[in-house]
């Protein structure tokens, strides 16, 4: 089941990265990162005095041999983490070549393995109407075995968001507008915050409302990353003539004349757009990685998203 994702040979390789994250954070089991939390583990942190009901085992003899007083050991205690993964399954995204839903799917399945190999528990949520539903939400896990059933979770998406495609359409034209859409999306998502922590959002981010989502869950205390993924013919069209563009969020349509002032014109309003996305997530501690489908994930992996201080 693997091998329709990632070969072996680049699952050895994603072993050796790890997900960075910026500060401790308190997980529910003892794992490979450190807590703020005092406990039991191997690297002695500090004493304090003994209390009624506190574990004999952990009394320092030595300290009461020279001062008489009872004391308590504390540990750093090392804990895990919970990795959120946000996938981004409105219709735009399933677009270009490379297709960008499935670019998005194989990084996302790339970066949760590197947390499940870390020991720390990963969590998936296809992000649209219906993310609640049970094959939209992938349960916090933790631990390698559950990259298989991982995997197969990654695998359902695409067919089960194209094959809700029309039903979607015949909704959407019943309201006249979409109901949901990215802020509501991210708003409840950090409203149910149970665990922040290192969060990764991939989307084309081609929808109103991402940044005042984006603005709930950096204010819920997750540590945000954006990879904004875009297909090589929307960052440079190779267009010449006439044509109705059809959106396919909004199904509106709009007339153009595609030739070298109005694709000039295109290229400079998607860099100041990009440019506008960068400057927002610097203000807010966001990581922002702009990405190509032309760039292998491999690439990305071991190159961009480490230069970006998302993995090390």
């Amino acid at each position: 089941m693997t091998d329709r994702l990632f070969s072996q040979s680049f699952l050895h390789k994603l072993e050796r990265l790890a997900l960075l994250s910026r500060r401790a954070t308190a997980g529910q089991l003892q794992g490979e990162r450190r807590s703020t939390k005092r406990g039991q583990s191997v690297e002695f942190s500090d004493f304090r005095p003994y209390v009624a009901g506190d574990d004999f085992r952990r009394i320092d003899w030595n300290a009461y041999a020279r001062l008489e007083r009872f004391f308590i050991k504390l540990f750093v205690e090392e804990e895990d983490l919970t990795v959120h993964l946000l996938i981004d399954l409105s219709r735009s995204m399933d677009w270009g070549e490379p297709n960008k839903l499935d670019y998005a799917l194989r990084v996302a399945g790339a970066l949760g393995y590197v947390a499940l190999v870390g020991l720390d528990r990963v969590t998936v949520t296809a992000l649209g109407d219906s993310q609640r539903r049970p094959e939209r939400y992938f349960p916090p896990k933790r631990g390698k075995s559950a990259a298989l059933s991982l995997f197969d979770f990654l695998l359902s998406l695409p067919s089960a968001s194209r094959a809700e495609r029309s039903s979607a359409e015949l909704r959407s034209a019943e309201r006249g507008s979409t109901a949901r859409g990215p802020a509501a999306w991210l708003g409840a998502y950090a409203a149910d915050a149970g665990r922040p922590g290192p969060l990764i959002l991939l989307s084309d981010l081609l929808d109103d409302g991402w940044q005042a989502g984006l603005n709930r869950l950096a204010g819920r205390g997750y540590e945000v990353s954006v990879l904004h993924i875009l297909s090589p013919d929307e960052v440079n069209p190779d267009l010449s003539g006439d044509f109705r563009l059809l959106d396919v969020e909004t199904d509106a349509n709009v007339e153009i004349t595609a030739d070298f002032q109005m694709l000039e014109r295109y290229r400079l309003g998607l860099a100041s757009w990009r440019l506008e996305w960068r400057r927002f997530c610097n203000v807010r501690g966001i990581h922002y990685v702009p990405v190509e489908t032309s760039l292998p994930p491999e690439d990305l992996l071991f190159a961009g998203l480490r230069q970006q201080g998302v993995l090390k």
